[in-house]
């Protein structure tokens, strides 16, 4: 058969076809070719290297061409023709645009740590990554492209949730599932469902799951904890420090600082009401020690004082703690209080607030308005009355605007509003809470440390303490615990090594033009020392300026060791 009939065969079947000469130019090109190297009829007399290198490649193993943004050709096996011109060869290649979708596509599902199913319009299984191989334990050619519901019955009594969603076409989000897989794994999720749709047709459906067997288990722990703890601090019951009680009171904040000696005065005004008071201050600014405060200078002091962190745990758990559940809300539920309920005559403090998902937000809008919540699962309103307390660690009205927190929330959480400065902003606290450290853990640890040397303070001074309190406090803790017997001053050599290189004069970077990394170097020293010298100092407001999070800021002026004094 002549070349040029076998070129027209394998364009009729979506088959390029080149007849190339050695020296790499195109001489013929069947229209398939034309179109998928959107030829326009000229690529004769042209380089093939220049138009795609990757299909001139004559190796065993096949070579994807990236020819323009988004599509792929791959090289196809050539048939042996006995008619082909002398010094020629016969390059043919098809779309494999949507082999190289799929792969990119698996590859990314496969680094996702939640597990994703992916179904075509029969409810087939199309696709599933590693998560959800592991979490169900299924081989892949065992189940691609068998129906779902012969790979996996429900446990619960339910419809499976992805054949639910491609007859509605509508999303199932949140959905509790109890399963068991053809491999004998029994399961326990919560998944969000959604439709994949075109053009209002309906072409599978996926969803994303996490194995709540775990989480479910630690739920239980943790209320049952709770119940416990809560049941010690009922009233006749002697009194017992505990996690969940508030030990500290006004007697605890140390400072000489004016700005903190006036929010002392404010919470101890404020703690005679039951006005929501939000907290608002670095990481590690002692906002908890100013919570456990005003709720032991209450009238509420002798109930119970609860806290929780809303970023250490999951949205649906972070629901069921708070307002509790009802025997039957989802497998393994029981009738338990949430923190509301163990909480109520006492204080709740909810602990970076801004973490808490919105939707969830909306939820704790209502039980500040009205004093009711309802369990997860049941109908009945429970009356509840709890002073809450938030804490928060990005200026309120940015999480606003960030969408982090509820405008409507804030109005209630926040009806008493406190900043706490950064340690670097008072830093005449400094030597007195280096002291009361000292003598903290001199009773902790069992030492008899006197002093502390002039130039650790120094150096304390002109460190940034991103850290703030806490990090003061721990490099304390450190300093103590490797001070040799006989010893009792703390001098640098003692301090975490960070603080206890010497305090450097800040220099002119003069960078080296012949080197990338210093001329960036240079200009991000720049940078930030120009939104410093706007700012009087601030590094909060040079950090909006520069658009980036105060924390990254203070990472870049220790880099540069840029002393922020020099500015104020």
């Amino acid at each position: 058969m002549h070349y040029e009939t076998v070129m027209d065969i394998l364009s009729q079947c979506n088959l390029g076809a080149l007849l190339l000469a050695d020296n790499g130019r195109i001489l013929s090109v069947n229209p398939a070719a034309d179109a998928l190297l959107h030829g326009n009829g000229e690529l004769a007399g042209q380089r093939l290297h220049d138009i795609a290198p990757e299909l001139c490649h004559r190796g065993s193993h096949p070579r994807y061409a990236n020819i323009a943004f988004g599509e792929y050709l791959l090289c196809s096996p050539a048939p042996e023709l006995e008619d082909m011109p002398e010094h020629t060869r016969l390059v043919v290649f098809r779309n494999a645009t949507n082999d190289v979708c799929g792969d990119v596509l698996q590859s990314v599902l496969d680094r996702i740590s939640e597990s994703i199913v992916l179904v075509d319009a029969e409810c087939r299984m199309w696709m599933l990554n590693d998560a959800a191989l592991r979490m169900d334990e299924l081989i892949p050619e065992e189940v691609y492209g068998k129906s779902m519901p012969s790979i996996y019955s429900m446990l619960d009594g339910n419809e499976m949730a992805l054949p639910r969603v491609l007859k509605s076409k509508k999303p199932l989000p949140g959905l509790r599932q109890y399963y068991a897989t053809c491999s004998g794994k029994t399961v326990d999720i919560m998944s969000d469902n959604f439709p994949i749709l075109h053009n209002g047709q309906i072409l599978g459906a996926f969803n994303l799951t996490q194995d709540w067997s775990t989480i479910n288990e630690l739920h239980k722990k943790i209320l049952s904890l709770q119940e416990k703890l809560i049941k010690q601090s009922a009233p006749g019951k002697k009194k017992q420090k505990n996690g969940l009680s508030a030990k500290y009171t006004f007697n605890d904040i140390f400072s000489v600082d004016p700005a903190i000696i006036d929010i002392v005065r404010q919470c101890r005004q404020a703690a005679r009401t039951d006005s929501s008071v939000m907290f608002y201050g670095e990481t590690g600014t002692g906002k908890e020690m100013f919570a456990q405060s005003v709720h032991n200078a209450s009238k509420r002091a002798g109930r119970p004082f609860l806290a929780i962190n809303c970023a250490a745990i999951p949205e649906n758990l972070l629901e069921s703690l708070l307002f509790g559940t009802e025997k039957g809300a989802y497998t393994g539920a029981e009738c338990r209080p949430g923190l509301f309920e163990q909480a109520n005559g006492g204080t709740l403090l909810l602990d970076e607030i801004n973490s808490m998902n919105i939707n969830l937000q909306s939820k704790l809008l209502r039980v500040l308005q009205d004093g009711v919540i309802r369990r997860v699962g049941g109908a009945d309103e429970i009356y509840v009355d709890v002073r809450v307390l938030s804490n928060i660690n990005t200026p309120p009205y940015q999480a606003i605007e960030e969408n982090k927190l509820r405008r409507d929330l804030f109005y209630r959480l926040g009806v008493v509003n406190i900043t706490i400065p950064p340690l670097r902003e008072r830093k005449e606290d400094i030597p007195v809470l280096a002291k009361y450290f000292m003598m903290r853990y001199n009773e902790k640890l069992s030492r008899s440390i006197q002093d502390v040397d002039q130039e650790v303070l120094r150096r304390f001074q002109a460190y940034n303490w991103p850290g703030n309190v806490r990090e003061l406090q721990h490099c304390m803790e450190h300093a103590m615990n490797i001070l040799p017997d006989g010893i009792s001053v703390i001098t640098p050599k003692y301090l975490p090594a960070h603080i206890r290189e010497p305090v450097r004069a800040p220099e002119e970077v003069q960078p080296d033009m012949d080197s990338f990394d210093s001329v960036v170097r240079a200009f991000e020293r720049r940078k930030i020392c120009d939104a410093l010298k706007k700012n009087g100092g601030k590094i909060a407001a040079a950090a909006r300026l520069l658009q980036m999070s105060r924390q990254n800021l203070q990472y870049y002026i220790k880099r540069h060791q840029i002393d922020v004094t020099e500015f104020q």
